[in-house]
């Protein structure tokens, strides 16, 4: 019988951990009728039908930079997720779901609702950079500072937390989605011709890189002519692709640099000698942490399976008897996020 469930609901995909592994890995989007807003289609299928439906279907993408911008949807989406991982086989599970650092009471309170109306129960919500740390079980109830750096499809969380909490933190509203947009600007610009999302992310994956390559790469791929409307050939190589996504990634360094300014000297002392954590998807671009570390002249410490640790923590944080023994954890019950 299920008990303990981690959630992270994020902009890209949507992850349920428990009995210590991944349960469900799915894309958050919802294809919906344009007319009745009735979902169709979840997940991979949706994926698939971006930029290929007909006017009666819209794609959505129930949350937007790390927040619920659908609650209707979200809700549909996570109580089909729900079913699919559980069926009949959850009983009152505990739930400790995820969001950004420095949001409001109302945002928690939001994200609480939406999967109790999915089914869930007995939930909770902590600030997922704190998730992060607990899964990688740092000693973080102490006086000494930590870096944690996630970056997502639709933001980049970054904080620094000590005796338990979060001392300095921002949600920057950049993540991985913003180098594919870059990549479709990209390629509009100097080759006339447009390319969905699906296309955008699978160069980044394929080719992308913030370090230089000794031998240049190139792949070809297909999109739309603006001039003529006809689908036509392209090739792209590992310098274009790096042109255009450099902007972005230093404007993510800089946010980080922004966190650490507002900083103490003693914790910055700490950060400089452990270096920053740096989780998420999008670490996972080749050459993102050595850039991030030219950048900042920090050590960059990769974490392993960057893209689940912080549904990992927060699975973790159920089965540890001594995390409320602080109160400054950012966790709350649903009971709690109540608003009169």
């Amino acid at each position: 019988m299920i008990s303990d469930i981690g959630i992270d609901l994020g902009t890209y995909k949507t992850t349920i951990f428990s009995d210590s592994k991944v349960i469900l890995e799915l894309p958050s989007v919802v294809t919906v009728n344009s007319e009745t807003y009735e979902p169709l289609y979840f997940g991979e299928m949706a994926q698939k039908t971006l930029g290929r439906t007909p006017d009666s279907l819209i794609s959505i993408y129930p949350i937007e930079n790390g927040m619920i911008s659908d609650y209707d949807i979200a809700e549909a989406m996570l109580r089909k997720y729900m079913s699919d991982a559980f069926g009949n086989k959850v009983l009152r599970p505990r739930i400790m779901a995820t969001l950004p650092p420095g949001l409001t009471q109302l945002q928690y309170h939001s994200l609480s609702t939406v999967i109790e109306g999915a089914g869930g129960r007995n939930i909770s919500v902590m600030e997922s950079p704190l998730a992060v740390a607990y899964g990688l079980e740092l000693d973080f109830d102490k006086p000494h500072g930590y870096l944690i750096v996630d970056i997502g499809a639709g933001t980049t969380d970054i904080a620094v937390i000590s005796m338990g909490g979060i001392v300095n933190s921002d949600s920057f509203k950049t993540g991985s989605f913003a180098f594919d947009d870059q990549i479709i600007k990209f390629v509009r610009k100097d080759y006339n011709i447009e390319i969905g999302k699906l296309t955008a992310e699978k160069i980044k994956k394929e080719i992308g890189s913030l370090i230089s390559r000794e031998v240049e790469v190139a792949i070809n791929a297909k999109g739309r002519n603006i001039l003529t409307g006809l689908p036509e050939m392209f090739e792209i190589t590992t310098d274009d692709v790096f042109e255009c996504i450099k902007e972005t990634a230093e404007q993510i360094c800089a946010a980080i640099k922004a966190v650490i300014s507002k900083t103490e000297p003693d914790l910055l002392a700490d950060i400089k000698e452990d270096g920053l954590y740096l989780t998420g998807g999008g670490s996972l671009l080749s050459g993102f942490a050595e850039y991030i570390s030219d950048y900042l002249e920090l050590k960059v410490n990769k974490v392993d399976d960057p893209t689940h640790s912080v549904v990992r923590g927060a699975a973790m944080v159920l089965r540890s008897p001594d995390f409320n023994k602080n109160n400054d954890y950012q966790m709350r019950s649903i009971k709690e996020l109540e608003i009169n």
